[in-house]
């Protein structure tokens, strides 16, 4: 190829890669979005097209809403560039780790290896001392073998050093590695547990129920007419709606159970050891905490009303799947928007069991 020839290849490229930053930037204007890097990668990795799971989830959202929510955004970036990103952070500390590790090997080494030649000092020292005939050749071999102890000694006291500052070191790393494995489990904008760590426990969560024998139940919730509340009131408003409902739960469940964002304003409860009644109790504690919190904007003090949500409820039957379990909550979440929404309804398990609307 022809030095002329990749100049124009190059000129191309950063023509292309220009041309995708502004649509990038439209497209964060067209859907009031802040400039936060995570949204401008996904609108630049959405209009370079190298991502085509991710177009359609955005071309999926575009159609269902006319744009992409804050929300939904946050979804997006979750399911589709955030668990790449995240495999490379602990890629990288797990690297630093071992990098550590290989350090304080290394330093073993080298006392081992000065260990081992104090060794056969003393032991050629022996041999000398044997046929030693004056003051003279004993004074020689004791001045070897303190500068062969002072010499291990040294090397001794370098290891405890660089012991001290590789644990230090490997302490960091440790905690990084923490920060990251729940940051790939928790919600971005919630706080809670995200749909992947959600997926992972309901797992083990219903194999310790067939295990034990013990009960557990689960709990869908569902924020009531949440579009219409972004629509009239603003998606950052809607955001700090979703952290509210996440406050809510949080602290109306157990250290065993688990809160996690579901998906959009979806949310799930998994609930083990307990019982379909009281998993019912912990509903509507949840649904008449939420409801009973009125909304003001901050700026002018205008009341935005209540929030209502909607829940349904299942306990885990002995032999069935976890999508069975879910399949029977999600039943019960959507027979509460029929009757009326802001209730909980149980699954469908002989006679209907349902809260009333407080």
């Amino acid at each position: 190829m022809r030095q002329g020839d990749l100049r124009l290849i190059r000129h191309s490229d950063f023509e292309r890669s220009i041309g995708d930053a502004e649509k990038a930037l439209n497209h964060l204007r067209a859907n009031k979005l802040p400039a936060h890097p995570r949204y401008y990668e996904l609108w630049y990795t959405y209009v370079s097209g190298f991502n085509r799971a991710l177009n359609r989830a955005v071309d999926e959202a575009l159609a269902h809403y006319g744009h992409v929510p804050e929300s939904v955004i946050q979804d997006i970036y979750e399911q589709y560039l955030s668990p790449a990103r995240m495999s490379d952070r602990v890629e990288a500390v797990s690297g630093g780790l071992v990098r550590a590790f290989e350090q304080v090997s290394g330093a073993i080494d080298e006392v081992e290896g000065s260990a081992l030649s104090y060794r056969q000092s003393l032991k050629q020292a022996a041999e000398t001392l044997k046929t030693a005939s004056d003051g003279e050749a004993v004074r020689a071999v004791v001045d070897a073998l303190l500068d062969a102890a002072e010499e291990l000694g040294g090397r001794a006291r370098t290891l405890k050093t660089r012991l001290v500052d590789s644990r230090q070191h490997i302490d960091a790393l440790s905690e990084n590695l923490e920060t990251v494995r729940t940051a790939t489990i928790t919600d971005a904008l919630t706080g809670i547990a995200n749909r992947k760590h959600f997926d992972q426990e309901i797992k083990q969560a219903v194999r310790n129920g067939e295990d034990t024998g013990e009960p557990l139940a689960l709990l869908l919730a569902d924020i009531d007419h949440f579009k219409a509340f972004n629509d009239n009131f603003g998606h950052q408003t809607g955001d700090q709606v979703l952290r509210l409902v996440a406050h809510a739960l949080k602290i109306n469940v157990k250290g065993r159970d688990l809160a996690a964002r579901y998906g959009g304003e979806e949310f799930a409860v998994i609930l083990p050891r307990t019982a379909l009644k009281d998993a019912m109790t912990v509903a509507e504690q949840i649904r008449k905490s939420i409801v009973a919190k009125e909304l003001v904007k901050k700026s002018t003090g205008e009341s935005l009303g209540v929030i209502t949500m909607s829940i349904g409820v299942a306990a885990y039957r002995p032999g069935e799947t976890v999508d069975a379990l879910i399949a029977r909550a999600d039943t019960g979440l959507y027979a509460a928007k029929r009757a009326g929404r802001n209730r909980v309804v149980s699954e469908p398990a002989g006679p209907a069991m349902a809260t009333e609307v407080a």
